[in-house]
């Protein structure tokens, strides 16, 4: 069995984090997806889908994402039926995301209405105090190899194709 969904499109709200009675992030979002084509009259398609995202990715999603904002989500199919209180049944689809991830650039999600993510004064660069330094750059020359079974080929700088 196989079940994979791999979805970009636009919030069409701001993502709504909770927490279970465990303490879990859960975040529910709905994202609209262009269908590629256009009705008889010239109208674009779209699909109105919603997402849920666990733990790292809830928060995540909720501290990163609002309306307007493109994003990656990469997860799976599941079904999200209920009976309401009229005794009810209804039949609904979900995607749980597995992954999720920026769908465009800050600088296009700006210009696209998405409005724009500014960091935290608290923001740190990541430390690298443990990974090993570059190699300096030195003088010495590189050996290549035997280059005896290549010959030069003279040109007239046109290219070939």
């Amino acid at each position: 069995m196989f079940n994979k969904v791999i979805l970009m499109g636009r919030l069409v709200a701001d993502p709504e984090l909770r927490q279970t009675p465990n303490n879990i992030s859960v975040c529910r979002f709905r994202i609209a997806v262009d269908r590629g084509y256009s009705s008889g009259n010239g109208e674009r398609q779209a699909d109105f889908i919603t997402v849920v995202a666990w733990r790292q990715s809830a928060e995540f999603v909720n501290k990163y994402f609002s309306k307007g904002k493109m994003i990656i989500v990469e997860g799976a199919l599941h079904n999200a039926d209920y009976t309401d209180a009229n005794n009810v049944k209804h039949y609904a689809m979900e995607v749980t995301a597995d992954r999720v991830a920026f769908g465009e650039s800050k600088s296009a999600s700006a210009s696209n209405g998405g409005g724009s993510y500014q960091p935290s004064g608290n923001f740190q660069q990541p430390s690298y105090q443990n990974d090993p330094q570059p190699a300096k750059a030195s003088n010495e020359s590189v050996q290549i190899g035997d280059l005896g079974d290549f010959e030069e080929i003279l040109s007239d700088g046109d290219v070939p194709f």
